[in-house]
C-alpha cells in the first residue's frame, strides 16, 4: 500500500523524534546503572504467631421450657364397611348352534360348444369346500367376590366437661311512673244528619206472558219413487257433405332417363347353425333347518338385605305463646265541616259601543293632502 505524498511529510519529522528520544532514554539509563549497584535490603520476615490461649469449658444452656400437651383428640371412628354383596346367579349355560347343513355341491359347469373359429375354452376346476371351523373355546367361570366384614362397632364419645356457672345478672332498677297525659277536651256534638225524604216505591214491572206452546212437528209423507226416466231420442242423422268438384287433372310429366341398373352384391354364405345349450340340472331340495332348543330358566334374583330405620329425631319444643297487643283507643268523630259562604253575584259588564261607520275607499286622501296621485306630478318635469 503506497502512501500520499501528503502523508510522507508529516511522518518522516515524527520517526526522527522518536528516534532521539530511545537515544536519549538509553543514555541515561547507563548513567544511572551505576548508582544503583547494590540492591535494597528486603523487608524482615514477620515473627511467627503464637497460638490462641486454649478457652475454658463453656457453660451448658439452661433447657427449654416444653410447650404444654394439647389434649388428645377422640379417636376418630373407622369408615363402616359395605355389607356384602349377594352372589351373582350362575350364568346359564348357553345352548349349542345347531349344525349348520352342508351346501349342495354345485353343479359343474357344462363346456361350451367348440365355435367354429375360436378354441374351446378349458374345463373350470371344481371349487374347493370351506374349512371347518374351530371350537369356540369355553370361557372361564367368573371368581366369587369376597366377603365383606361386618360394619366395626363405634367408639363411644367423650362426654364434654360440664359448664361452669355463670352468676346471676343483677335487677335493673324499677323506671319511675309515667306521668299520666291531660284529658283530652270532649268534641262538641255533631248536629243530627235531616232524614231524607222517602222515595216512592218503584211499580212492579207486569208478569211476562208465557210462550205459547209450539204445534206439534207434523211428520213430513213419504218420498215418492222417482219415475222411470224416458229413454233418449235418438239423434237424427248427420247429413252427408256434397261431394267436393273433381280437381282437374295436370298434364302429364315427361319420363325421366332410365337410371344404370346397379350390379347385384355377391351371395353371403350360409351362417353355421349354433347348437343347442344343454339345459341346468336342476337345484338339490334345500335341507330343512333343525329347530332352536328353548333356553333354561333363570334363577331367582336373592333378595336384597333390609336398610336399617333411621332413629327418630327429638321432639321440638313448643315456642311461648306471644302476648295479645292491647286494643286500640277508638278513633272520635272528627267535628262536622262549616258550610262555604255563598258567593256573592257578578255585577253585569256595561254594554260596548258600537264602531262608528268608516267612510268608503274611493273618499280617502293620500298622505300629502292631495287627491289621488296629483302630488307627485312635479317630479316628472
Amino acid at each position: 500500500m503506497r502512501t500520499p505524498p501528503r502523508w510522507r511529510s508529516v511522518l518522516a519529522p515524527a520517526a526522527m523524534a522518536a528516534a532521539l528520544a530511545a537515544a536519549a532514554l538509553a543514555s541515561t539509563g547507563s548513567a544511572h546503572a551505576d548508582d544503583h549497584a547494590t540492591p535494597h535490603p528486603s523487608y524482615p520476615a514477620h515473627p511467627a504467631q503464637a497460638p490462641a490461649p486454649a478457652h475454658g469449658p463453656q457453660p451448658a444452656y439452661p433447657a427449654k421450657p416444653g410447650h404444654p400437651a394439647k389434649p388428645g383428640h377422640p379417636a376418630k371412628p373407622e369408615q363402616p364397611v359395605h355389607p356384602a354383596k349377594p352372589d351373582h346367579p350362575a350364568k346359564p349355560e348357553q345352548p349349542a348352534h345347531p349344525a349348520k347343513p352342508e351346501h349342495p355341491a354345485k353343479p359343474v359347469k357344462p363346456e361350451y360348444p367348440a365355435h367354429p373359429e375360436k378354441p374351446a375354452y378349458p374345463a373350470k376346476p371344481v371349487k374347493p369346500a370351506y374349512p371347518e371351523k374351530p371350537a369356540k373355546p369355553e370361557q372361564p367361570a367368573k371368581p366369587a367376590y369376597p366377603v365383606k366384614p361386618a360394619y366395626p362397632e363405634k367408639p363411644a364419645k367423650p362426654e364434654q366437661p360440664a359448664k361452669p356457672e355463670y352468676p346471676s345478672k343483677p335487677a335493673y332498677p324499677a323506671k319511675p311512673a309515667k306521668p299520666a297525659y291531660p284529658s283530652k277536651p270532649a268534641y262538641p256534638a255533631k248536629p243530627a244528619k235531616p232524614e231524607y225524604p222517602a222515595k216512592p216505591g218503584k211499580p212492579e214491572h207486569p208478569s211476562k206472558p208465557a210462550y205459547p206452546a209450539k204445534p206439534a212437528k207434523p211428520e213430513y209423507p213419504a218420498k215418492p219413487a222417482y219415475p222411470a226416466k224416458p229413454a233418449k231420442p235418438e239423434l237424427p242423422s248427420k247429413p252427408a257433405y256434397p261431394a267436393k268438384p273433381s280437381k282437374p287433372e295436370y298434364p302429364a310429366k315427361p319420363a325421366y332417363p332410365s337410371k344404370p341398373s346397379k350390379p347385384a352384391y355377391p351371395a353371403k354364405p350360409a351362417k353355421p347353425e349354433q347348437p343347442s345349450k344343454p339345459a341346468y340340472p336342476a337345484k338339490p331340495a334345500k335341507p330343512e333347518q333343525p329347530s332352536k332348543p328353548a333356553y333354561p330358566a333363570k334363577p331367582a334374583k336373592p333378595e336384597r338385605p333390609s336398610k336399617p330405620a333411621y332413629p327418630s329425631k327429638p321432639a321440638k319444643p313448643d315456642h311461648p305463646s306471644k302476648p295479645a297487643y292491647p286494643s286500640k283507643p277508638a278513633k272520635p268523630d272528627h267535628p262536622s265541616k262549616p258550610a262555604y259562604p255563598s258567593k256573592p253575584a257578578k255585577p253585569d259588564h256595561p254594554s260596548k259601543p258600537a264602531h262608528p261607520d268608516k267612510p268608503s275607499k274611493g273618499e280617502h286622501k293620500g298622505k300629502g293632502g292631495h287627491e289621488g296621485n296629483e302630488g307627485h306630478e312635479g317630479h316628472d318635469e
